[in-house]
């Protein structure tokens, strides 16, 4: 379904541009160290997903073949994890917390871990989802679909201790879907729940014992910011992973939108600190600072995304932060200042923009109850979760984007539909994924300056993918479709290289590492997560797309 996949060179003048702004890095420092393994889950704590590999190139990709196919077993929602490599072995997580230790250089299964899973957790909305596990301490980190951390023992896959977090019965079923990470002795995360009726919260327990040792609400209770007691089901959970910078001992961690989404008339206010960047204290839980990218979030446009840093023209070391609403933020890494605000989706006509200097949204346009109104993007956002790329030899941030809009129409929630445990609070009356005004709906891999957003070239898609991006050294660009095309492009002019099909869309993260003297590209595919649900309303061919699980390693002859 990629037939209108066209590559746009916007002109070497603008690549020559974008590389200008950049300063040379050398290859040393983060993004660089540990190179053959891929350590931690954006592979780096600045969430660059570049690996400094460079024996697979532009030159002998084409070549690529496959090395090993591991196969979980279990299909629901697809493999949506980003593996973690560490000395030859690979880690990842597949449906329903199953957790694999694998050969890297074989693929031959190591040991399996099968969590005994409350019962309750059959019922929640997000069931099946996993996205991932984190590694260190001699420990596999685990955040369980019925709202733990759990820790087994890296050599065995033997569980050494569980805690429990949430309480689904109380609390619509909150869960992490999204693997916790580390900062030094302290493992934290964020639970689903933006889209609930709950008080959305950043936990923190002791790495090695699992102890409990702070614990974060993000809804504040603030009458200015959330009148009456509408912070305590005011949503904002951080539901994706944080990044921890050990040169500041900062937790960086994004929060998704207050709710009930489109229906704000019981949360006036600013809603702080739903829709955020977070700069937290590791050892307290205090925050340092926070930017509330969109105050008083009536068009479920999450601030969960990576916090990928760069450096600006000048050598300083900044955040560039994509929402969900169609804008990136670049700030100050240390306070939060905005350097810049760029528009990324093309089509946008919920704002007409956002002042760069203050934050400040220009007339708004917000939903209205009774009343049908078109909103660009939609609420999966300009792009979903799946990650973009950094590659600091070109100065591009790879990422992907979709142009789709949606109908709405809000009204209050119904009490009585807040019953299940698997209950949204949408705060809709009707909600539509429709084609954008005068357009097709369609996706894109966009190659841009990250500090000014200049676009330097441009992959179109029919459908939106779903697959994160890896960049390499090699001067790579790694992704795939939700039809299971794999693509690798030439990180400089977007040129399509090597292609392969695997059967089933990508929703996961593809990462290099280097195991028995070889340098290995593993993708997981298989199509999952709610995503291509919802898209399927502006796509009705997704739903004859097959699903799978399968984790394929390619590397060369």
């Amino acid at each position: 379904m990629i037939s209108a996949r066209t590559t746009v060179v916007c002109s070497m003048l603008a690549l020559v541009g974008a590389m200008a702004t950049t300063p040379a890095l050398a290859e040393s420092g983060p993004g660089y160290d540990d190179p053959n393994n891929w350590p931690q889950y954006h592979r780096s704590f600045n969430a660059w997903r570049y690996s400094p590999l460079k024996d697979i190139t532009t030159a002998n990709v084409k070549d690529l073949k496959v090395a090993w196919i591991h196969q979980p077993g279990n299909i629901t929602h697809g493999l949506q994890a980003t593996p973690i490599v560490i000395d030859g072995v690979l880690y990842y997580i597949s449906a329903f917390n199953n957790v694999w230790a694998v050969d890297a250089a074989t693929g031959k299964t190591l040991w399996h871990y099968e969590p005994k899973l409350a019962p309750i957790s059959k019922q929640v909305f997000y069931a099946a989802a996993s996205r991932g596990v984190t590694v260190g301490r001699g420990k596999v980190y685990v955040g369980s679909l019925d709202g733990r951390f759990i820790a087994l023992d890296q050599k065995t896959g033997k569980e050494l201790w569980s805690t429990q977090l949430t309480n689904q019965k109380e609390e619509f079923g909150a869960l992490f879907s999204a693997p916790p990470q580390l900062a030094g002795d302290v493992l934290f995360g964020g639970t689903t729940g933006g889209d609930q009726p709950i008080r959305g919260k950043i936990y923190a327990v002791n790495a090695d014992t699992g102890e409990r040792v702070w614990t974060f609400d993000i809804p504040q209770d603030d009458p200015e910011s959330f009148p009456g007691e509408s912070w305590k089901v005011g949503g904002g959970s951080a539901w994706m992973p944080g990044t921890y910078d050990p040169r500041t001992d900062t937790i960086y961690i994004g929060t998704s939108n207050a709710a009930p989404d489109y229906f704000a008339r019981d949360r006036k206010g600013d809603n702080k600190w739903t829709a955020s960047l977070l700069a937290i204290d590791p050892k307290t839980g205090k925050l340092k600072w926070g930017r509330q990218e969109i105050p008083h979030d009536s068009w479920d446009f999450d601030a969960a995304y990576e916090a990928l840093q760069v450096k600006d023209k000048d050598g300083k070391d900044v955040i560039v932060h994509l929402n969900k609403s169609g804008f990136v933020f670049v700030m100050d890494k240390d306070n939060g200042d905005l350097e810049n605000v760029w528009q990324f989706a093309e089509h946008m006509n919920w704002v007409k923009g956002i002042d760069p200097k203050t934050g400040a949204l220009i007339d708004p346009v917000y939903p209205e109850q009774g009343k049908v109104k078109l909103f660009c993007p939609n609420l999966l956002g300009a792009r979903s979760w799946n990650h973009g790329a950094y590659n600091p030899g070109t100065g591009l941030w790879y990422s992907h984007a979709m142009e789709v809009c949606n109908e709405v129409s809000s009204a209050p929630d119904d009490p009585d539909s807040l019953k299940a445990i698997s209950a949204l609070s949408l705060g809709i009356e009707s909600i539509k994924l429709v084609p954008p005004p005068g357009d097709k709906p369609h996706g894109r891999l966009d190659a841009r300056d990250p500090i000014t957003g200049k676009r330097v070239w441009s992959i179109r898609y029919d459908m939106p993918p779903l697959s994160s991006v890896l960049t390499t050294a090699g001067g790579l660009v790694f992704t795939g479709d939700m039809e299971g095309n794999i693509y690798s492009y030439d990180a400089k002019d977007g040129k399509e290289l090597w292609k392969f099909s695997a059967g089933s869309g990508l929703r996961g993260g593809p990462v290099s590492y280097k195991a028995g003297g070889k340098q290995y590209i593993v993708i997981p595919t298989g199509l999952g997560s709610h995503a291509p649900g919802f898209l399927a309303g502006a796509y009705p061919q997704i739903k004859d797309l097959p699903g799978g699980a399968a984790l394929i390693a390619f590397t060369l002859p």
